[in-house]
């Protein structure tokens, strides 16, 4: 076993109470590769911000689950080398099994998440007491996660949504142990997050609910997954460059801000660094097609990354300054 410790990581548990007392929310950025991992690492070192490395069970799979140990090892390095050594959480993103939390937690990971949402919710409890109760011999943190969110996002799929209830909260930490948790309140996974007309807005998010959930667990963390943005001028590059995607929206940034000053301490985004991630090599490609040195998109690609990031922790997030 490789202890999270011994790779100089740490869990979520002090971060969350400080983004809680600081009004803003730490950010969870999804990494599949080496450029994603070096924008996400040199944009949170620039902002002075901690943040939460998150992988799914097929980033996992596509990076190695040994690479990628060592990856997060020489991410805690590399903030050395940067000049700002921040708090550095890897996480896994929507666990589907105890089995694989276990691993990942024997493989250096210093939070997991347990996604039984999409269970009944008598075994969603048990599943999720089964991952704290494993977890925490470890001091390993866990995110529970009440309300389905739509869309499809990798090992993630629903066609619908439900709310979070927040008559369920209460029972639910107290019987499960979780240290964090992740609600629905008009989320949604993926670049298609809602079906908008040209020119159409989002639903607002249901921020009665967040309330409703703050004042019967307060001063609990809580956790936004699918709330990236989707910013059109993006889109619209991908578009320009060959790409096709139609009728995408996301949830607005105000909205995440607003949700960043309450008891929202983590924001997951992952759909927005896939698309400037994208717009950047489609650029690339599309203006240089004899061009066939890899290092010569991914790096625009991983430099769009990093001040896409730069500015989600400055002027969204809000934790910039905080590590």
């Amino acid at each position: 076993m490789v202890h999270y410790k011994e790779l100089g990581l740490v869990n979520s548990r002090e971060l969350f109470q400080k983004a809680i007392k600081g009004g803003y929310a730490v950010p969870a950025f999804n990494f599949n590769n080496l450029e994603q991992l070096q924008a996400i690492v040199s944009a949170c070192v620039e902002t002075r911000s901690p943040v939460i490395l998150q992988v799914s069970k097929g980033a996992r799979k596509y990076a190695n689950q040994t690479l990628l140990l060592y990856l997060a090892k020489g991410a805690v390095e590399y903030t050395k080398e940067l000049g700002y050594a921040i708090p550095i959480v890897l996480h896994l993103d929507h666990g589907d099994s105890f089995d694989l939390c276990k691993s990942c937690i024997e493989t250096g990971f210093s939070s997991v998440m347990i996604d039984g949402s999409h269970l009944s919710y008598e075994e969603n409890i048990r599943i999720t007491k089964e991952v704290v109760d494993f977890a925490h011999k470890y001091d390993v943190t866990v995110e529970g996660e009440l309300g389905v969110l739509a869309g499809i996002e990798e090992e993630v799929s629903a066609e619908r949504s439900s709310y979070t209830r927040p008559e369920e909260v209460e029972d639910f930490v107290k019987r499960t142990g979780v240290d964090s948790l992740a609600i629905s309140i008009g989320t949604s996974h993926g670049a298609y997050k809602f079906k908008v007309k040209p020119g159409q807005q989002p639903p607002p998010l249901r921020f009665d609910i967040l309330e409703e959930v703050e004042k019967r667990i307060p001063g609990f963390p809580i956790v936004l997954h699918g709330a990236s943005s989707v910013p059109k001028e993006i889109v619209d590059e991908i578009n320009k460059y060959g790409g096709k995607l139609e009728n995408t929206a996301g949830v607005p940034e105000d909205q995440l801000r607003r949700a960043a000053s309450s008891a929202v301490c983590k924001i997951n985004i992952d759909s927005d660094g896939r698309l400037a991630m994208t717009a950047a090599v489609r650029k690339v490609l599309y203006e240089k097609p004899e061009e066939f040195d890899p290092r010569n998109y991914l790096g625009p690609a991983r430099d769009k990354l990093r001040e896409l990031y730069k500015h989600k922790v400055v002027n969204v997030l809000g934790s910039a300054g905080k590590a």
